[in-house]
């Protein structure tokens, strides 16, 4: 049999094999809108609960008055609450990853929420230090979540689809980093604030509790939603089922591509610890550091006063501040990410990501100067909203790294182990960076090293050093070992792409 098609003939014999061994540009997957959607709901109680509290946080500080009525010394005590939900995760979270990959997703998803839960209430009834810090220390040991997500958008997706499904998990954060702020700034200290609407006592006494029971409301709706509509996304049976299936394929496949087939099972944590996971991880591990220092010092360089380096504003402006910088980003996740990655490619759009991180910490002092020279005007406020815009750029970086992470582990039943590898690796990371960034904020004010700017001196040359590790990522992504067998596995089962 002949065939001809745009002046190309294929001729069809009996020597003519029955599976095609090129690789044509496969189609896209198309993307399961239910179970995604599902997925950003739960996965905007995340940022919700730890953008709520940035707003106050440093207000709260000096009203428990544990600097002694210096504001000086904030920036020490700020940065350690930051910092202990990240540093507990952090011993946790691989747990919590791993345990999914057995006993599936969505009993570790209920258990996450569950704590995030009780932290917050906790949060907003604390009148110590100490009970502030006991609260986001059980929030970090309970939740693992950040990690098991990134697993379920890597279960629910595959190489042609990921770009746009990533995007929608850099937007959920975005969303969480606009709503967030703007509750906790908007809706601490109700009794003064609202007075007709929240006249008792309670709420004089309880400045910040209604914030976090607004944050706690939403979690226990996810609560629900995930008890009685998420559906498993790691059903071992049925897996085994498919794959016994597709044995033959897969090996005729794997000898046509001299390409191994992938274990069944999840490989053992020494076997993780492979060069692309490990590039990945640590490229990771260096952008969370350099974000949760951008996000620790933003509100504690807008709360501190003009004389000290800072501006001055309430918290509401703070939540209105940094609830635009969400909206910017998440925009801008929305509208370009997916078309900026098909352009430019994963790692560029990634380095490029990493190195807007040098203007944004150089327009700090820059920022200081105006406002100490000027005021806090429009000039002021302009350079605000030119550092917005390199912020956005920067989380560009989250949704192409999530994908060289995703790509890069062993096979797919490992996802979960990979997933919190990485989320054990970032934790001590953002559990350094805030208690860093801002313990270096008030030493530079004390010490006044580099006038007081010292701080933004040192991110600024790890933004250098991030910027040169970004560049050992390979340009087209990490080839992953399972893509061949998803698909043969698809279309055995009679789930066939568009």
């Amino acid at each position: 049999m002949v065939e001809s098609e745009s002046n190309t003939v294929t001729v069809h014999d009996e020597q003519t094999p029955l599976l095609i061994v090129s690789k044509p540009k496969k189609p896209r997957t198309p993307l399961p809108k239910l179970q995604l959607a599902i997925a950003i709901f739960l996965q905007i109680g995340e940022p919700l609960t730890s953008q709520s509290i940035y707003p106050y946080v440093n207000q709260l500080i000096r009203e428990l008055d544990v600097t002694g009525g210096d504001d000086r010394k904030v920036g020490y005590y700020a940065g350690l609450i930051e910092s202990l939900f990240f540093a507990t995760e952090a011993v946790t979270v691989l747990h919590w990853s791993r345990l999914s990959d057995h006993v599936g997703r969505k009993p570790v998803l209920l258990i996450g929420i569950f704590g995030s839960m009780v932290s917050m209430l906790s949060f907003g009834l604390s009148k110590t230090f100490l009970a502030l810090i006991v609260s986001r220390c059980l929030q970090g040991l309970l939740n693992g979540n950040v990690g098991v997500m990134k697993s379920v958008m890597g279960d629910l997706t595959d190489t042609t689809n990921r770009a746009e499904a990533f995007a929608l998990l850099s937007l959920v954060w975005a969303t969480g980093c606009t709503v967030g702020p703007l509750i906790g700034g908007t809706l601490s200290h109700p009794h003064e604030r609202f007075p007709n609407a929240f006249p008792s006592p309670f709420w004089k006494s309880y400045p910040y509790f209604l914030p976090c029971l607004v944050v706690a409301i939403y979690l226990f709706s996810a609560f629900l939603v995930t008890l009685t509509s998420f559906k498993e996304t790691v059903k071992k049976k049925e897996r085994n089922h498919k794959r016994g299936a597709s044995d033959n394929t897969v090996n005729t496949l794997a000898q046509a591509d001299d390409q191994p087939p992938t274990d069944a099972a999840p490989v053992k944590f020494r076997e993780l610890l492979i060069y692309p996971v490990l590039l990945s991880v640590s490229n990771y591990a260096a952008l969370a550091f350099l974000n949760l220092c951008m996000y620790a010092l933003l509100p504690l360089f807008l709360a501190m006063p003009v004389e000290i380096g800072g501006l001055g504003v309430s918290p509401q402006i703070i939540g209105l501040a940094l609830g635009v910088y969400g909206a910017t980003t998440g925009a801008v996740q929305t509208l370009l990410f997916a078309r900026i990655v098909r352009y430019f490619g994963e790692r560029n759009t990634f380095v490029f990501s990493m190195f807007s991180y040098i203007p944004a910490f150089f327009l700090f002092p820059v920022i200081s100067i105006a406002a100490r020279s000027f005021g806090v005007g429009w000039l002021t406020w302009t350079l605000i909203g030119l550092l917005v815009a390199f912020l956005s750029a920067t989380d560009l970086g989250y949704g192409c790294i999530f994908m060289f992470v995703t790509a890069s582990s062993p096979n797919k039943q490992s996802l979960g182990a990979t997933n919190g590898l990485s989320q054990m690796s970032v934790s001590f990371a953002r559990a350094v960076g805030p208690w860093l960034a801002t313990s270096m904020f008030s030493f530079s004010v004390e010490k006044n090293i580099l006038g007081g700017y010292g701080v933004y001196a040192f991110l600024i040359f790890a933004s250098c050093f991030a910027v040169g590790w970004a560049s050992r990522l390979p340009k087209e992504g990490w080839p992953e070992k399972y893509d061949h067998d998803d698909i043969v596995s698809r279309e055995i089962c009679g789930v066939s792409s568009p």
